[in-house]
């Protein structure tokens, strides 16, 4: 008998087959999650493979919708019933085709991560095909709740660190992120019929919906944005705050991912706001540099905001 990446006995043969799950769910996030890919390279080789694993179970959901024609939302739903159901057949301990079900399945399992989040994050994919607006940042950070936050405390479980004030940080670390995410993103969001900005506040900086369809940038539109930044911003440091209850070998990896992402905020405001034509994103040069700072500040206690 051999142990799996994550410790469990199984036979050679299944061993092997096991590896290769969680060389497949490597490959996906270095391809699709460059900063998160490099963080995830500095945790543990036994958590950074379930971290691998917990990406690419996330990952597959997500391009689905992001890339469903919305003429055919049913062949979607349709498919995403069938990868819960695959899902919950292979916690159960079932055989199932898909190696990214198989590994992430194991995963669930040996950290004892609740079923709720994961099914959670499921439905909140299957939103995407029927809600295109949110009308204030409650209902939005309800749909965050499923597509990020639940990432988070997926993540809380894999580090063994689940009191309460660490997963509450850590859900806010799930809305910077995805927040991050919107906003980048605005110009291809709405090429795909969405808009992840709460509507009440798009009226009060009299930014409509004209700007996104014309790629408008203007001083409301730059008054929103920089509103949007500044509570990211505010998300990323609440959340740090609860990174030193982390284990210590955690805790360089969660910050310089916190650090990683927040930095595209930078990288917007650098391009004028101009988030239509341009997609705001870190070269490999310039994460090697935010990795040494992070480094640094950690060694030495020192990290206090995102907005350096």
């Amino acid at each position: 008998m051999a142990k799996s990446e994550i410790g469990v006995l199984l036979p050679q043969g299944d061993r092997l087959a096991c590896e290769s799950d969680y060389a497949l769910c490597q490959a996906i996030q270095r391809q699709h999650g460059k900063s998160y890919y490099f963080a995830t390279c500095f945790f543990p080789i036994e958590l950074r493979r379930a971290v691998f694993a917990l990406y690419a179970f996330v990952r597959y959901p997500d391009q689905w919708v992001d890339c469903a024609d919305t003429s055919d939302r049913g062949s979607i739903e349709a498919r995403l019933n069938a990868y819960r159901d695959e899902f919950l057949k292979a916690v159960r301990g079932e055989r199932v085709q898909m190696p990214v079900l198989r590994a992430f399945a194991e995963v669930v399992r040996h950290y004892r991560i609740p079923l709720r989040y994961p099914l959670d994050f499921l439905e909140a994919m299957r939103s995407d095909l029927y809600q295109a607006r949110y009308p204030t940042l409650e209902a939005l950070q309800g749909y965050m709740w499923g597509s990020a936050a639940v990432v988070g405390l997926m993540m809380c479980h894999l580090m063994h660190s689940t009191a309460p004030e660490v997963l509450q940080r850590a859900i806010y670390m799930g809305y910077a992120m995805q927040m991050t995410n919107f906003l980048r993103d605005i110009g291809e969001d709405w090429q795909r019929g969405r808009i992840y900005l709460p509507q009440d506040e798009m009226q009060a900086y009299g930014v409509t919906e004209t700007h996104l369809a014309q790629g408008v940038v203007d001083e409301a539109f730059r008054a929103l944005m920089q509103f949007q930044i500044n509570r990211c911003r505010r998300w990323y440091a609440i959340a740090e705050e609860g990174i030193a209850a982390l284990p210590y070998e955690a805790q360089y990896p969660v910050l310089l991912g916190s650090r990683l992402y927040a930095r595209i905020l930078n990288c917007i405001e650098r391009n004028g706001y101009e988030v239509f034509r341009h997609r705001a994103q870190t070269s490999y040069g310039e994460k090697l540099r935010i990795a040494l700072h992070t480094f640094i500040l950690w060694r030495h206690g020192r990290w206090v905001s995102t907005s350096n």
